[in-house]
C-alpha cells in the first residue's frame, strides 16, 4: 500500500474543516454577512514587506482588504470573508506563499472592540473543539479561559528586547528584535495582545488621538505564535495616499517592484465610516489547535508536492 504524507495528516485536515465551520458559524450567529471579492485584482495596497504575486498584468490578492473597505464605504456594516491569499517569497515552517485568510470588518467600532471580539472568536472555536481550560501548544500550557493579557509594543521591548522601541526604530533593527527576541515570549501562559505599534509600522491603521506617534493596531500571540493583525481603520484618503507614497519610496529604495496606486480604493475611502478590521491566518489557527509548529502539517498539499 502506498504511503503518502496526506494519509498521516488526515486528523489535522478533519480538524481544519471543523475549525473553519466553527469560525463561519461564529460570524453568522453575530449577524455578519459573508462576502466574496475578486482574488485577481489590478492593484494592491502597497506594503513595505509584502511582495505581490503577478497574474498577467494584474495581481493575485495578498489580502481582500481594499475591496472589503470599499464595501464598508458602500454601506455594509458587518462583513467577513474566508479566502485564499498569495504572497511572494514567503516559505518556511510557519509560512506558505498561498494561504487561507479570515478577514472581517465592523463599522462604528475601534481596535479595542476588535480585540474583545477576537478573544470571543478564539474561545468559541476552543469550545467547539471541546478544549477545556488548558490549551497545549509546543510544550506550552496556556490558560485561555482567564484574563487575556495586553502589552504595548514599547512595554514588550522594555521587557524582552535588547533595545528600547525607539532605539530599535532608529537603528533599523525593530523587525529583527521583535521577531527574534520578543515574539517567542508572547502568549506563553495566557493569550497576549501586542498593542499600540509605532506609527511607521501601521500603513493602514488610524493613529491614536492621545499619542499620535502610535497607531491603534494589535497582533494576537498564543504560545509564541502570531495569529492575527487588526486595527482601527484609517479613513482619511489624503493621509492614506501619503502613506502609500512613502511605502512605494521605501520599496523603490531597496529595489523592490510595486504595482500602481489603488486609485479606486482611495476615491471611495472618504465615504468609509469609522471601522475596525482584523486579518487572521486560518492556517496558523489550525496549527495552534493541532499543536504543530509546521504549517505543512495542516494543509493538504505544499507547493513542493504540486
Amino acid at each position: 500500500m502506498y504511503s503518502y504524507r496526506q494519509t498521516s495528516i488526515r486528523s489535522n485536515l478533519n480538524l481544519r474543516a471543523i475549525i473553519i465551520g466553527a469560525v463561519r458559524q461564529f460570524f453568522l450567529d453575530n449577524d455578519y454577512l459573508e462576502v466574496e471579492t475578486p482574488i485577481r485584482q489590478p492593484t494592491q495596497a502597497p506594503e513595505e514587506h509584502i511582495d505581490t504575486v503577478s497574474s498577467g498584468r494584474w495581481f493575485l490578492q495578498a489580502s481582500p482588504e481594499l475591496c472589503m473597505k470599499r464595501l464598508l464605504a458602500s454601506g455594509y456594516q458587518r462583513i467577513f470573508q474566508i479566502c485564499r491569499c498569495f504572497r511572494g517569497k514567503e516559505r518556511g515552517r510557519r509560512h506558505l506563499p498561498e494561504m487561507t485568510l479570515l478577514e472581517w470588518y465592523t463599522a462604528g467600532e475601534d481596535y479595542r472592540h476588535m480585540m474583545r471580539q477576537t478573544q470571543n472568536l478564539i474561545c468559541h472555536v476552543a469550545r467547539s473543539l471541546g478544549v477545556k481550560h488548558i490549551l497545549h501548544y509546543q510544550n506550552h500550557v496556556i490558560d485561555w479561559t482567564t484574563s487575556w493579557q495586553r502589552m504595548t509594543v514599547a512595554e514588550a521591548f522594555e521587557t524582552y528586547g535588547s533595545a528600547t522601541m525607539n532605539a530599535a526604530l532608529s537603528s533599523g533593527c525593530f523587525d529583527e528584535i521583535l521577531a527574534l527576541e520578543i515574539e517567542p515570549n508572547l502568549g506563553i501562559r495566557h493569550p497576549t495582545f501586542l498593542t499600540d505599534y509605532p506609527a511607521e509600522c501601521a500603513a493602514l491603521a488610524r493613529l491614536s488621538l492621545d499619542a499620535p506617534d502610535l497607531a491603534e493596531r494589535f497582533e494576537l500571540y498564543i504560545g509564541g505564535l502570531e495569529l492575527c493583525n487588526g486595527f482601527s481603520e484609517l479613513a482619511d484618503p489624503v493621509e492614506q495616499r501619503e502613506r502609500f507614497k512613502n511605502t512605494l519610496l521605501k520599496r523603490s529604495s531597496v529595489g523592490k517592484e510595486s504595482g500602481p496606486m489603488p486609485e479606486k480604493f482611495l476615491d471611495t475611502l472618504k465615504n468609509m465610516p469609522p471601522a475596525a478590521g482584523n486579518a487572521l491566518g486560518l492556517d496558523r489557527l489550525v496549527m495552534l489547535f493541532a499543536d504543530t509548529g509546521r504549517i505543512d502539517d495542516i494543509v493538504a498539499f505544499t507547493p513542493e508536492e504540486l
